[in-house]
């Protein structure tokens, strides 16, 4: 496999490197190194010619324009030509086409795995206070992301089916599994909004291989369902979840463990489902051994909530019903991980312009948010903290004020610099606010602008033909 062996492209690597943090002698480092890219890209059986835009230059380029406020192709190019000319390098052109061929060019299969890698790495390395119990829980959830709205992106993934045609965007259901312990992207899958097949459900049955044996799997009760929770024991993994609502407990059943807490038998359903084949139905068990436990917040000034709990988790003595609910209060934090991902790594509201792009533009966020999360893991060790108490938002905006001042120091200080940075983000503790209420309103009031009730093209035609007349 032929390798870039531009001296300034792999200087101008490590400069955006460090504001990562990446470098000898600290915590969990080289997480994103030269190396890594090269053994992922060649096991991928890839490879590429010696260009100004070779793959770690383009997908640190990707990753700083994520990063940024801005987030355009343009700025990320004036980043590099700046960087060259100051380095007194010949200039690459400050136009984008090149750019964005290249990013064009970095091959998903190869994105991915990075953020597998990168999210599955620093799970293994979290230190046994930053699990439940010493266990490692991976916490599934899903939400939607839309995209610009062309023909391509369109067809690909339809806008939300209660919307006129052209007047929406087109939609897209993400399902994701965050590690429990540090907060990262352990794998993540793409489907289109509504559909055959198209629920969270159906993620879940793509990322079963992201769950090993002996860990647990956290998430809200939709995903309370006989044939996952089946495939995942076949998986040696255990579930926490919320009964779901169609499921009744009746605690005068079944072997009683404790005052709402029993063991119960959940039958096979009689029907095999469309998507699962008879011979995987019949190596099902026929029943299920599932613990149900009734438990009731109370807070002070809170009214009195009763939750039941489906779980795998069966022995009472190891595993208390006071912890189980204090574990699947913790399922609250896949919200905020990926409220991070949506808002604070814009997420939400995708740019690229047809699906294969778009689907490396997610990528690419899901590689960022494992890279800051590693540094948060990175101050979190060095001050004796908990990464899940650290401010991710905060991170952000301290990496991005610091990362001048990383590029510019002299060797000599840079282990000081970056020292101070995660002093600096090891103080950005989020405060304990447990079941905080707040209204889903807004006080600052939108522009006073019509709505558009009709595509573009047609409002257009019909604002020429107002002029002309």
């Amino acid at each position: 496999m032929g390798h870039s062996s531009n001296a300034g492209s792999w200087s101008h690597v490590e400069v955006v490197r460090r504001r990562f943090g990446q470098r000898d002698g600290l915590p969990f480092q080289e997480v994103l190194s030269r190396e890594r890219i090269e053994r992922v890209w060649k096991a991928e059986g890839r490879s590429f010619r010696d260009r100004i835009f070779s793959p770690w230059v383009t997908l640190w380029l990707f990753l700083s324009q994520v990063l940024s406020a801005d987030g355009s192709c343009r700025q990320a190019v004036a980043w590099l030509l700046a960087w060259r000319v100051s380095q007194g390098l010949p200039p690459c052109s400050a136009e984008t086409g090149s750019y964005c061929d290249a990013r064009q060019r970095l091959p998903g299969g190869c994105l991915h795995r990075l953020v597998r890698e990168t999210g599955a790495e620093l799970d293994r390395q979290a230190a046994t206070d930053w699990k439940w119990k010493g266990r490692s829980v991976k916490v599934f959830d899903g939400s939607t992301v839309t995209l610009p709205d062309t023909e391509a992106n369109r067809e690909a993934y339809p806008q939300h089916p209660r919307q006129k045609p052209g007047i929406g965007f087109p939609l897209a259901r993400i399902a994701v599994v965050f590690s429990l312990a540090v907060a990262t992207v352990l794998d993540a899958a793409l489907c289109r909004y509504a559909g055959k097949g198209q629920s969270e459900l159906g993620l879940l049955r793509l990322l079963l291989g992201a769950f090993s044996p002996g860990e647990t799997m956290l998430a809200d009760r939709y995903l309370c369902s006989w044939f996952e929770i089946a495939l995942l024991r076949q998986q040696g993994v255990d579930v926490v979840c919320r009964l779901h609502a169609a499921r009744r407990a009746d605690f005068r059943r079944g072997r009683r463990l404790g005052n709402g807490d029993h063991l119960v038998e959940w039958p096979k359903p009689v029907k095999c489902p469309e998507w699962m084949d008879q011979a995987m139905y019949e190596a099902l068990p026929d029943v299920l051994v599932m613990r149900e436990v009734r438990l009731r917040g109370t807070r002070p000034g809170f009214r009195s909530q009763i939750i039941t709990i489906a779980t795998t988790l069966t022995d009472a003595e190891q595993f208390a019903a006071s912890e189980l609910l204090e574990l699947f209060r913790a399922r609250w934090h896949a919200e905020l991980d990926l409220r991070s991902l949506k808002q604070s790594m814009h997420l939400d509201d995708l740019r690229c312009q047809t699906p294969d792009r778009v689907h490396r533009e997610i990528w690419v966020h899901l590689l960022a948010y494992n890279l800051i999360r590693t540094v948060i893991a990175q101050a979190a060790t060095e001050h004796d903290r908990i990464p899940r108490r650290i401010s991710f938002k905060a991170t952000v905006q301290l990496l991005l004020a610091f990362q001048p001042l990383l590029d510019q120091c002299p060797p000599e200080a840079w282990h000081q610099l970056h020292h101070a940075l995660l002093k600096a983000i090891a103080t950005q503790v989020v405060g304990d606010r447990p079941d905080r209420i707040e209204p889903r309103e807004r006080k600052r009031r939108p522009k006073a602008y019509k709505l558009l009730t009709e595509p573009r093209h047609l409002a257009r035609k019909r604002l020429l033909q107002t002029h002309k007349n």
